[in-house]
């Protein structure tokens, strides 16, 4: 039996735990998959540089509105993938050889699964360790539908890299996934019909974010809400789809894209048998990222339902630390931004007006419109919005929601200001804000809220 001081399942944000200060240590690295995990091979990275090129093709869609004629625009998808993964793969081709060519680091390419709180079966070999960390990420979720099984269907894993556009592809889910693939397959070309079980897209976004959302995007794709796929069925070179809701039919694609979340694979990690403790279908851990079992730790995916690379990243740097010092320190996420590429962008942070109702606290709130800043007169945006929600004693932010270009930049200063307790008084008029940019949205909100609040 192989024995290591540290072993690290999963190549993705548990990769980045091995730093300069590991050298010493006899480390062993189990990746089933390919090696960097989803974000890099066929999550966030792929996904933005195929939402690039959609963005640049929706703007085209509309130089009419600014005075140009765009003529002939055409997609070639083969030369896009290639630029993509043509770029991606040898960076984790390259990442794998770094590590197997460490003296101290042994990479595994097989599944792991726990034996007990010591020992994990790998392949047809059974290794132990003294310390272990759990960086699986999550995997799509299947829903139950009615023959599913027997047709060709795609998840997020696999949908980037089909070899030709869908003329018709059915995206079933709306969640920041579907949306953001709808964007892209729309923007190439396809049509694209949405079928999402809710009354709603993106139902974790506050209010006033969901419904201009909802009324943008149903312009570019077929969106049908209260939707429930009940069959699926192949039909000559097509998929024959039933669904019932508000109505009932069915309707026929070139493709199917499941897009109705992801979860953990805890069952084939054997999580049971380390006697490791789970909630809700996700490993527990504390604020330490240790979990039930002293000598194991987890981070990222396999944690918690937020499935953000910038929080697994903090979690593998609070890890990294705690495996090696006495001196543990604790994880600080908050607060946690997030943002949808999509089209229109979305970025978020802090609660939602739904939340702070639900809770009974105390708000003020106020919005600003692209429309009504120079920069957005520049771009004849229609659609966008700031929306910041305050507690009206105090200044302090509660929330901030932006919608429309350039939103995930945007948030920013707003994540700062509600990380170090800056008031909306501070960050409404404390410095100047460049004129005519587009942060001047931001800068109008601020004003607006501040008007608002007992200060």
């Amino acid at each position: 039996m192989s024995i290591y001081d540290l072993i690290i399942i999963g190549t993705g944000s548990g990769n980045t735990i091995i730093t300069p200060q590991y050298d010493d240590l006899n480390i062993a690295i189990i990746e089933k998959g390919t090696f960097g995990g989803t974000c890099l091979n066929r999550g966030c990275i792929p996904s933005k540089m195929l939402v690039y090129v959609a963005d640049l093709l929706s703007e085209i869609s509309r130089a009419t509105e600014l005075g140009v004629t765009a003529e002939d625009v055409r997609v070639n998808w083969p030369e896009i993938q290639n630029r993509i993964f043509g770029r991606i793969d040898p960076i984790a081709n390259s990442g794998e050889a770094y590590r197997k060519d460490l003296p101290n680091v042994t990479v595994l390419n097989e599944e792991a699964s726990f034996v007990s709180q010591n020992e994990i079966h790998v392949g047809e070999n059974i290794i132990r360790g003294d310390q272990i960390v759990i960086a699986t990420g999550a995997v799509p979720l299947i829903p139950d539908i009615d023959g599913l099984s027997d047709i060709p269907f795609y998840t997020s894993d696999s949908i980037m890299r089909i070899k030709e556009l869908p003329k018709r592809l059915a995206v079933i889910g709306g969640g920041y996934i579907s949306t953001e693939l709808s964007h892209v397959f729309s923007a190439f070309g396809s049509e694209v019909v949405m079928l999402v079980r809710g009354d709603s897209l993106l139902t974790n976004e506050d209010f006033s974010i969901q419904e201009r959302f909802v009324d943008a995007f149903q312009k570019r794709v077929d969106l049908r809400l209260k939707t429930t796929v009940t069959e699926v069925q192949q039909d000559g070179s097509g998929i024959e789809i039933k669904y019932a809701g508000t109505t009932s039919g069915s309707l026929y694609a070139d493709a199917v894209l499941i897009a109705t979340g992801r979860l953990p694979d805890l069952n084939s990690l054997n999580v049971r048998a380390a006697n490791i403790d789970t909630r809700n279908g996700y490993v527990w851990t504390d604020r330490n990222m240790r979990t039930s079992v002293n000598n194991i730790w987890a981070l990222g995916d396999v944690t918690n339902p937020n499935q953000l690379k910038h929080t697994a990243n903090a979690e593998a740097r609070v890890i990294s630390h705690n495996i090696i010092n006495e001196d543990l320190i604790d994880v600080d996420l908050s607060p946690i931004p997030h943002a949808v590429f999509s089209n229109p962008q979305i970025a978020s942070v802090g609660m939602t007006e739904q939340q702070l109702n639900h809770e009974g606290i105390r708000y003020v709130s106020a919005i600003e419109e692209y429309s009504s800043v120079a920069y957005g007169w520049a771009m004849e945006d229609n659609t966008g919005l700031c929306k910041i929600i305050a507690d009206p004693a105090t200044g302090l932010i509660l929330g901030a929601h932006i919608l429309g270009p350039q939103a995930s930049t945007l948030i920013h200063q707003l994540i700062q200001g509600m990380k170090f307790g800056q008031t909306v008084k501070d960050l409404a008029s404390g410095f100047l804000y460049v004129h005519p940019a587009l942060s001047e949205v931001i800068e109008n909100a601020l004003l607006k809220v501040l008007s608002l609040c007992d200060l």
